[in-house]
């Protein structure tokens, strides 16, 4: 089942994301398109509307026990198929997670058509998730980016009900048309249950904003009715199937199914809990993030050349009350920036014999900061091209100082630790 078939909430997506160290990037090399290795650890699919789509190790998995459980339901309906029902159950898995893929796609076109960035779809454990960078800019387009992906998934359902009545039931297509007619229809109703990070909690929010005339009061409100969700569903979901309102009586219902149906409740219950408190978190980063500005968070530099030796560098750098290190030629041009980690990689009696210059990062471009940047912005600019240290400069191109990204993740997680 869709852990959310939601779309990326903005407040979760990779633009509230701190900018991260070179060797913790991306890094997506270029193998055959159809095998490409996602960020997240994922095969690349294909590109529909020019977003990749990831396939998740963790969906193998799901996919397999769907296999497993789903065939077990064919031998009680079709027991003549024998050990072929493994292998309808496997176009099962896939048809179903097909269809989770269609209620992403619906999200992704959505927001597309705001104009809003789409970095991936990804499918995994329980479902799919549309990473969306922007927040949308009104409550009304808020609610629709939300609805559409349930909506495709009861379009789907009402497909495939219809498909149900052009083939004979208690055969192979039959069942295999009211299975996914069924989990539509459940992937539909799980994600418009009003509470995030679900998309009835996106919903949900985008309501309280339009009456509040306050994003944050709509998602603090769809936050905690996602947490009274989370709890719902960990006791709920155990009692409803012994009382049998989900189909089974019963006495049908053995000791191994009570332990699937509570491990199950668990892991639904700690997804939607930490899903609404990540939205909850990340909507007060995301008020906060305009406190985060290139100016404040610079750390003064001081110019030296390449055959400087580091002990005297450090020395003016202190005499100076600077912090930082910026290579120039001769002529004062700004050539690379000495490497915060390397300095600190060099014993103290070395230091008279290490020209600043081997420990310092050529700067290209993209190194280059405005002074000005901030908040979002400045994240943006930032994970464009990852790097250790970057040059603030003034509008004029004077040189201002050296941000250090070390300084900007502890800016950003300070800010997301601040209570509201």
């Amino acid at each position: 089942m869709d852990e959310s078939g939601k779309s990326q909430d903005p407040e979760e997506s990779a633009q509230a994301q701190p900018p991260q160290q070179p060797e913790h990037t991306d890094g997506t090399k270029e193998p055959a398109p159809d095998r490409q290795r996602g960020a997240g650890g994922g095969i690349l699919m294909g590109r529909p509307f020019g977003v990749p789509v990831y396939v998740a190790p963790s969906w193998f998995l799901v996919a397999a026990l769907i296999t497993w459980v789903f065939g077990g339901q064919l031998d009680r309906v079709l027991p003549e198929l024998g050990a072929a029902r493994y292998l309808v159950s496997l176009f099962f898995a896939v048809a179903f997670y097909a269809s989770v893929l269609v209620h992403e796609l619906a999200h992704t076109v959505a927001a597309l058509s705001f104009r809003l960035p789409v970095r991936r779809i990804q499918l995994q454990f329980f479902g799919g998730v549309s990473e969306i960078e922007k927040e949308t800019e009104t409550p009304g387009r808020e609610f629709v980016l939300a609805f559409v992906g349930p909506l495709l998934s009861l379009v789907l359902a009402g497909v495939f009900y219809v498909g149900m009545q052009m083939v004979e039931p208690g055969t192979v297509p039959g069942v295999l048309l009211a299975g996914l007619m069924i989990s539509n229809l459940i992937v539909a109703v799980f994600n418009l249950l009003p509470g995030l990070p679900l998309d009835g909690g996106r919903m949900l929010r985008a309501v309280v904003w339009k009456l509040t005339g306050k994003p944050m009061s709509g998602t603090i409100a769809a936050a905690w009715v996602g947490r009274a969700l989370a709890v719902t569903v960990l006791i709920g979901l155990p009692l409803l199937t012994h009382t049998g309102a989900l189909g089974r009586a019963p006495e049908e219902i053995g000791g191994a199914d009570s332990l699937t149906d509570a491990l199950l409740a668990a892991i639904l219950a700690a997804i939607i809990w930490t899903g609404a408190g990540n939205s909850l978190r990340m909507a007060r980063l995301r008020e906060r993030l305009p406190d985060l500005t290139a100016r404040t968070l610079t750390r003064r530099a001081i110019p030296v050349e390449t055959d400087t030796p580091l002990s005297e560098a450090l020395r003016r750098a202190n005499d100076a009350g600077a912090r930082a290190l910026v290579v120039v030629d001769r002529q004062g041009t700004p050539t690379a920036l000495v490497r915060e980690a390397a300095v600190v990689g060099i014993p103290h009696h070395r230091r008279p014999w290490v020209p600043v210059g081997t420990l310092a990062q050529d700067l290209r471009d993209g190194m280059r900061v405005g002074a000005e940047l901030a908040g979002e912005d400045l994240l943006e600019y930032l994970r464009a091209t990852p790097a250790t240290e970057y040059l603030v400069v003034e509008e004029t191109g004077e040189i201002y100082g050296v941000l250090s990204t070390a300084d900007v993740e502890r800016a950003f997680v300070a800010a997301m630790a601040r209570p509201s």
